[in-house]
């Protein structure tokens, strides 16, 4: 299966190179790698992959000669490209990590192991488009697909807490540097046993509100800070993460005709990678605990079930825990006093895995699989 490489040298790029790689993915396509930026450089090396050069990826006719192109360049580069191929008359299939196409009607959301269903659906249907879905949508669905699949949601809030990382790799060097910058203003209260707290913290809070603190990406502080309030506004007080949710969640569980109910807060805190998560569910019915738990935990190969009790959620249940893995651990499962049918709970997965990468790496294997692409 020929296929073309687009964005692979970004944070989401890489990490689906990397899985490719791990997988042995390149052994089963023969891939084309573009570039926007250095086109006629050297293009990797990977299994399957003739010896050449980078593409230009803005050239649509060495993109049209291609039945299949990836792309994790972004939403900018998709709206450039996508519609243009398209007008050409390029009936290829168009595998995407941004946001731009989702909600598209002729868009099929993709994280199989919630949503085969519908991908099989859109394959039958004669769908060219798959994207990704939001990071934070995908891994409230791996870590709650029981619940929602044996139809038990009526509703259910996610407050998420987000990762500097989901923002793109300068945040993630804005907060190191924040962090660095924090820590050589107080290095002397640190170093010197007898200053107390308030002293550190004071010395801290004047760190974060001067001039020279690095705030280019985020604007603001976000070491030693939360920032609640992540993309732009999008209409009822809601920001346009936070409409994802609601949007893109009952899309990829193929329930817009009768939508579920799903809300909430995105806020960004001082993690590195890795998104978190706190659910408010609202159950059709009381069930049991324990029955509860049986169908978290029996949902899919990846999801994982966290006892809730100190040890094991600290231990078990942080970003620290989870980052570079594909579990999607899920505890603090429990009953809430308004009522056996509410229900709460906490998870944590690796955004640039489950969140972004995976999902298009294994629709790659599913349209080889389906044999629907010409060589």
């Amino acid at each position: 299966m020929r296929v073309g490489m687009i964005g692979w040298r970004g944070m989401v790029g890489s990490v689906l190179m990397d899985r490719m790689r791990a997988c042995g993915d390149f052994g089963d396509i023969e891939p084309t790698f573009f570039s926007t930026s250095n086109a006629g450089g050297k293009a990797p090396s990977v299994a399957g992959a003739s010896p050449g050069r980078l593409q230009d990826a803005f050239n649509l006719d060495a993109l049209m000669q291609l039945p299949v192109l990836v792309s994790c360049q972004g939403g900018d580069y998709t709206d450039k490209v996508h519609d243009a191929l398209r007008g050409r008359g390029w009936t290829g299939y168009w595998i995407d990590a941004a946001s731009k196409l989702r909600m598209r009607s002729e868009s099929v959301l993709v994280l199989d192991p919630v949503n085969a269903h519908v991908i099989a659906r859109g394959l039958s249907e004669g769908c060219k488009t798959f994207c990704g879905a939001n990071c934070t949508v995908s891994l409230m669905l791996m870590a709650l697909q029981g619940l929602f699949r044996a139809g038990h949601v009526e509703w259910v809030t996610s407050m998420t807490y987000q990762a500097a990382s989901g923002a793109g790799a300068q945040h993630m060097r804005e907060l190191i540097a924040q962090m660095a910058h924090v820590a050589a203003g107080c290095e002397d209260l640190l170093a010197d046993p007898a200053s107390t707290a308030l002293e550190v913290d004071a010395r801290v809070g004047g760190a974060l509100r001067e001039e020279a603190l690095p705030t280019a990406a985020f604007g603001v502080p976000l070491a030693g800070s939360a920032l609640p309030w992540i993309d732009v506004p999008s209409g009822s007080g809601r920001t346009r993460e936070e409409a994802k949710a609601h949007e893109e969640g009952n899309k990829l569980l193929g329930l817009e005709p009768s939508p579920i109910p799903i809300d909430g807060i995105c806020v960004r805190i001082g993690s590195m990678r890795c998104h978190a998560q706190a659910f408010t569910i609202k159950l059709r019915q009381d069930l049991p605990l324990d029955e509860v738990e049986e169908i978290v935990a029996t949902a899919n190969d990846w999801v994982r079930l966290v006892p809730n009790d100190r040890e094991a959620t600290l231990r078990e249940l942080t970003p620290a825990r989870v980052s570079g893995q594909l579990e999607v651990p899920i505890g603090r499962l429990h009953k809430l006093r308004m009522g056996g049918e509410y229900l709460t709970g906490f998870s944590v997965g690796d955004q640039l895995l489950w969140g972004a990468a995976e999902p298009l790496r294994r629709m790659l294997q599913l349209l080889k699989e389906s044999e629907r692409v010409p060589s």
